[in-house]
């Protein structure tokens, strides 16, 4: 077995840019060598509190400084760590610590109530980072760790250990954990900076990805990280928070979701001072061209997209300089990865399909998860002849580019043609009075699914046009089977803990309209 921690990352880092700020969490700035020995100091306070190598440890928090000290902390005393969506309620939070087997649970004091709550219900400890809060009788983990003596360095883990429980946001059934090994995520942050992108240390980086998901925490935190760049934190995103703290800090590198870059052009609109973005990547869910192309435009810059998911670590494709970019794909595989279209209708094998054949995107490599907890039966269907199933259909060009289509259980079938809500959304997107487009299949008794769109207007536009004229300018641009013959105009979007539309919100609350 080969000897590899996650906790390395910040280790090394920490050896090679001792005195290179490492994050920036408000007025507060920690240097890799100082954010190193806070992390062997919480690795310490959790080996008192009983943890041991290989249990699983919950946190829950933010983005504030805590987060990374907690995260490092724990990969460098051999624990499990958990991260736990602040979006969830107590009762959901509760499953997940008890699903993981969390030994106990950190809790940020600004998350106390719903940390609290879970706890109980999983019926194990709770410690607080941050702030002090009067009334309650949480330890808090600093008391714990300051009359110790930090951990000489990390504890020993193997390469295919489990360092990461991810669980998924649960779309269909209850959430499941992914499990990711040190292995998994050390190379896919790696690879992601040394080969993907054009990551440099002297780089600023805007943290404004949930650190609890997949994206913000490999892309954003571990890969800035092993670059030895600085992370600014942002705990709440706003177009205009990212924007004022962006020019502040002199940031020059931004990771966000579609729904954040809409943000950042609607906030951009009126300003003078605009940051400049040496560096752009987007993923989670797909960019429709038209944002892509504004916000290039605005920002005299590039936004190179890319795709994966929490299984793969998440990083599996994006565009690359070495390539060369095509907007409107996800790019090519990232290094150590093989991507691939197959046969989406065959469950038990997999059959490779040529280029330009529509499919299900097959991903193999250093990136895919050891499987899901305690679940073998959806691990076997996730995992076929050593390919992971995405449960995404798309294709792949002559040039190796790949295209996302859509998700599998997105697909629309009106009257027996299958419609791809991505398609008709990008359609939308162009049109000057939508801002955001959400298209979903509602139940139909005559076609069996109807094409609805949901839009946000454009607050910049020149008025909102009728549901109905919307619907004939569609008929315009798109097929007979494909354009919406449903339009419902609401203030927002529901999303989800890292920003993505929640289409099935929309398909439970629309559905029977």
């Amino acid at each position: 077995m080969t000897a590899l921690s996650l906790a390395m990352i910040l280790a090394e880092s920490a050896r090679r840019h001792p005195d290179t700020v490492a994050v920036v969490d408000g007025g507060t700035r920690v240097t890799y060598a100082e954010l190193w020995r806070q992390a062997r100091g919480v690795a310490a306070g959790l080996r008192e509190l009983g943890v041991r190598p290989g249990d699983p440890v919950a946190l829950l928090a933010p983005n504030v400084v805590d987060f990374p000290r907690v995260y490092y902390g724990a990969a460098a005393a051999g624990a499990v760590l958990v991260p736990v969506h602040l979006l969830m309620t107590g009762d959901e939070a509760g499953y997940v610590l008890a699903d993981s087997g969390a030994r106990l649970l950190v809790c940020h004091t600004s998350q106390l109530e719903m940390g609290a709550r879970a706890a109980r219900r999983a019926g194990i400890p709770l410690v607080t980072v941050g702030p002090a809060v009067a009334g309650t009788d949480a330890r808090r983990l600093e008391d714990v760790t300051g009359p110790l003596t930090p951990l000489p360095s990390y504890v020993t883990r193997q390469a295919e250990d489990t360092a990461v429980v991810l669980y998924t946001s649960g779309t269909t059934g209850v959430p499941k954990g992914a499990l990711l090994t040190h292995l998994n995520l050390v190379m896919n942050a790696t690879v992601n900076v040394f080969d993907a992108n054009d990551a440099r240390s002297s780089d600023v980086v805007l943290g404004c990805l949930p650190l609890f998901h997949s994206f913000g925490q490999t892309v954003a935190m571990n890969g800035t990280f092993r670059v030895g760049a600085t992370l600014v934190l942002l705990a709440r995103f706003t177009g205009e928070a990212a924007l004022d703290l962006m020019v502040a800090e002199r940031v020059n590198v931004f990771h966000g979701v579609p729904t954040m870059y809409v943000a950042l052009l609607e906030a951009a609109r009126d300003r003078d001072a605009l940051p400049r973005l040496r560096l752009c990547i987007s993923g989670g869910a797909s960019l429709p061209l038209a944002v892509l192309e504004r916000f290039n435009a605005a920002f005299d810059t590039a936004i190179f997209e890319g795709y994966g998911l929490s299984e793969t670590s998440p990083t599996a494709t994006t565009n690359q300089p070495h390539f060369g970019t095509r907007a409107g794909t996800i790019g090519h595989p990232v290094w150590g990865v093989e991507v691939e279209i197959a046969r989406a209708e065959l469950d038990d094998r997999i059959e490779l399909l040529p280029a330009g054949e529509f499919g299900e995107i097959v991903i193999r490599g250093h990136n895919v998860f050891a499987g899901y907890l305690g679940r073998p039966e959806a691990t076997a269907e996730a995992l076929v002849d050593g390919w992971f199933r995405s449960g995404d259909l798309g294709r792949k060009d002559a040039d190796g580019f790949i295209t996302v289509v859509d998700r599998k259980k997105d697909m629309i079938i009106r009257g027996g043609f299958n419609v791809y809500p991505r398609e008709v959304e990008e359609a939308l997107a162009r049109h000057p009075a939508v801002g955001q487009v959400a298209v979903i299949g509602v139940p139909d008794p005559v076609h069996g699914e109807e094409i609805c769109a949901v839009v946000v207007p454009d607050p910049a536009g020149s008025g909102t046009p009728s549901e109905q004229e919307l619907i004939d300018w569609s008929r315009e641009h798109l097929g007979r089977h494909k354009y919406p013959r449903q339009v419902r105009y609401v203030d927002a979007l529901p999303l989800g803990p890292s920003h993505k539309v929640l289409k099935r919100e929309l398909r439970r609350t629309l559905g029977g309209s």
